[in-house]
């Protein structure tokens, strides 16, 4: 039974990890431009198509790469799914700010079009990349506890993105930009930041970190056109839940939703357990609306 529920418990550690960067991109996003990203989650599909077609490519043309592309597969995930987002920026969303119904809306109707041009290219049938040989198996630490090797290497490089964002966000100029007209945007741009250019760039690496949270998930689920749609919502709760522009609350939320859901799977349905985490973070959000961690905004 102890061994059922640290399996369990794992399996949630999964989730949270694909949470957790999606999460992340959005409360970037979302705390500092405002901006209501529904594409969010087709941003996901583009990092999961591109391992697939990486891998497809790897073992049609250069069969001996297939157990080394999967690295270089996710930079070059993070790279089109960043300059998607710095297209998307550039003709859409700029024209849009401080209109959040409207980027909303927009958003919506391009995540509708993405997903139409997923299902053209692709087929709607799902698909899965061959993954190499390092990334199968499990490793059991104790009789009867097998702890799946693509979940370790999920979590380690969630844990990598993550802490490459923290330190961005506190030690580069692109982080002090960030944080200034976060603060305060009208003193921002009075001292000779340029806030526009610097949401074009923050809206890039937001979806950049998306497209690597697509490259994880085609480590534990195949990949669909709507795949990405399916976890925007749980997305959006993260941030929510954790409060808007606080990466340390994105964190928080992202592991407590996650296990709250994957071990209430055990003992219940999958839809009762998904009603009973979504009970739960409302009741939480109607003591605390500003989200567990709230960052402090001059106004």
């Amino acid at each position: 039974m102890m061994n059922i529920g640290l399996m369990q418990g794992f399996a949630g550690l999964s989730l949270f990890s694909v949470l957790l960067l999606m999460g992340l991109g959005l409360a970037i996003i979302f705390g500092q431009m405002g901006v209501i990203n529904m594409a969010h989650g087709e941003f996901m599909t583009i990092g999961a198509y591109t391992i697939y077609l990486a891998s497809h490519l790897a073992e049609t043309h250069a069969p001996g790469l297939v157990q080394a592309y999967f690295p270089f597969a996710i930079v070059l995930a993070f790279g089109l799914a960043f300059a998607a987002g710095w297209a998307v920026e550039w003709a859409v969303i700029r024209h849009l700010y401080r209109r959040p119904l409207d980027t909303l809306l927009a958003t919506w109707g391009l995540s509708l079009a993405m997903q139409q041009v997923f299902r053209s290219t692709f087929g709607a049938k799902e698909v899965s990349p061959t993954l190499p040989d390092w990334l199968m198996g499990s490793w059991a630490p104790a009789e009867g506890l097998d702890i799946p090797i693509n979940g370790l290497f999920v979590m380690a490089l969630t844990v990598a993105v993550t802490c490459g964002v923290l330190i961005a966000l506190y030690k580069s100029r692109w982080g002090l930009r960030v944080r200034a007209t976060v603060a305060n945007r009208l003193m921002a741009n009075a001292t000779g930041i340029n806030t526009r250019r610097t949401d074009r760039l923050t809206f890039a690496i937001g979806c950049g970190i998306a497209g690597v949270a697509g490259a994880a998930f085609t480590t534990i689920g195949s990949t669909g056109p709507t795949s990405g749609s399916l976890y925007i919502v749980d997305a959006f709760l993260v941030v929510t839940f954790g409060g808007a522009a606080s990466l340390f609350g994105t964190v928080v939320s992202a592991f407590g939703i996650a296990q709250t859901q994957s071990i209430s799977e055990f003992f219940m349905t999958g839809s009762m357990a998904k009603v009973l985490t979504l009970s739960a973070i409302v009741v939480i959000l109607m003591f605390r609306p500003q989200g567990l961690f709230a960052v402090k905004v001059r106004k």
